[in-house]
């Protein structure tokens, strides 16, 4: 049946999983409205979500009829959890970034700031050292309604870090041609996080800050 008691089925299959699962998701529930209250806003839409977890399904289910798109660092990672689940839309992205270089990195978009790294730019021909240019070519066509940025790692030195996500995102935003992007950064309560957010994203664009501090919404 396409449809529980009125509930659509993928929905009413989320639910069950989730009442009846010991795995805690990633964020708070406080967290998860704030992107829920968009999405129930904007839904169906194009949500683009940098990182791939047992939290995914919650995240497609809640854009129930629209795309979701979920973009992971660690290839076995993308097999087990869409072996679970296959309907899941997910891409491996190998970062050439690492946590401990985002200074430099920083260093280097700001001396670009007119050229490479530039604002408004199509990203996947971008030279620039933080841009996702590597994505598979089909990301590129699509504007992206939401866009939740909660990977790569970023809390050691050899991680790849979140600045690319995060220059990216802003990147994809300001360039789409129609409309406006929602986009989410969790873990703003470290310091790479917090300076790349402030720096692309701008404190002067920050609608609504978690209670717990953790999570932005721009």
């Amino acid at each position: 049946p396409e449809s529980y008691r009125g509930l659509p089925l993928e929905v009413g299959t989320a639910l069950a999983r989730y009442v009846s699962s010991k795995v805690i998701p990633q964020q708070t529930f406080d967290e998860i409205m704030m992107t829920v209250r968009v999405l129930a806003a904007r839904g169906p839409c194009n949500f683009l979500v940098f990182g791939l977890g047992f939290d995914s399904v919650m995240w497609k289910t809640l854009n129930h009829g629209g795309r979701t798109v979920f973009l992971e660092e660690t290839e076995d990672w993308i097999k087990q959890v869409t072996g679970k689940n296959p309907d899941l839309e997910a891409y491996l992205v190998r970062y050439n970034t690492k946590l401990m270089d985002a200074g430099r990195l920083m260093d280097h978009a700001r001396k670009n700031r007119n050229g490479k790294c530039r604002p408004v730019q199509a990203i996947r021909n971008s030279t620039c050292k933080i841009a996702l240019s590597y994505l598979p070519k089909k990301l590129y066509e699509v504007d992206w309604d939401v866009i939740m940025v909660d990977a790569p790692r970023g809390y050691f030195a050899e991680a790849p870090g979140r600045m690319a996500a995060i220059f990216s995102a802003s990147v994809m935003a300001r360039s789409r041609k129609n409309g406006t992007t929602d986009i989410y950064v969790h873990d703003v309560e470290r310091p790479v996080e917090r300076q790349y957010c402030e720096e692309f994203l701008c404190r002067a664009n920050l609608v609504e800050e978690a209670p717990t501090k953790r999570l932005w919404h721009f």
